[in-house]
């Protein structure tokens, strides 16, 4: 008697929650797609550990209150595209992961300005966020990036 009522209570509801999920995942799933198609980054990126540590390996960086960029001239035909690629990080010293994290979209937004206007081709750089990367106003940011580029000759 109780292995039917549960299978025919556990029947009638596995529909309704079978509904119910898709309903969630199909909005989730558009919405996703969305955001995608909007927020196309028009900066290529470094992603990989070894991409990091070849432009680290080249030594040239320039140190700024709000941040510190890394760049490597990148020999012609070695990735897909002939873009600046960037790269970020952040280290545990700034802070915990709300923190990092907070200084890493700001970090992503100042290059989105300005690698789109005035990053020369056939560089990679890598941007590390620094304590005062949280604090500093987002024009001084700017500033340092484009002061950055300046003296590594990047800028174009």
């Amino acid at each position: 008697m109780f292995a039917s009522v549960g299978t025919a209570s556990a029947a009638a509801w596995r529909p309704l929650a079978a509904v119910a999920f898709s309903q969630i995942v199909g909005q989730k799933g558009a919405s996703a797609f969305l955001l995608k198609t909007l927020s196309v980054s028009a900066v290529p990126r470094l992603r990989r550990r070894p991409e990091f540590l070849r432009v680290a390996a080249t030594r040239r960086k320039w140190v700024a209150p709000g941040l510190i960029v890394q760049i490597r001239n990148r020999p012609p035909g070695e990735a897909d595209t002939d873009d600046v690629r960037v790269g970020f990080t952040v280290s545990r010293k700034v802070g915990n992961a709300v923190q990092r994290n907070r200084a890493r979209r700001r970090l992503k937004a100042a290059a989105q300005e300005v690698m789109t206007e005035h990053g020369s081709q056939g560089f990679d750089l890598v941007i590390i966020g620094r304590k005062n990367t949280l604090t500093r106003p987002y024009s001084a940011l700017i500033g340092d990036l484009t002061t950055a580029l300046k003296k590594l000759d990047a800028y174009r």
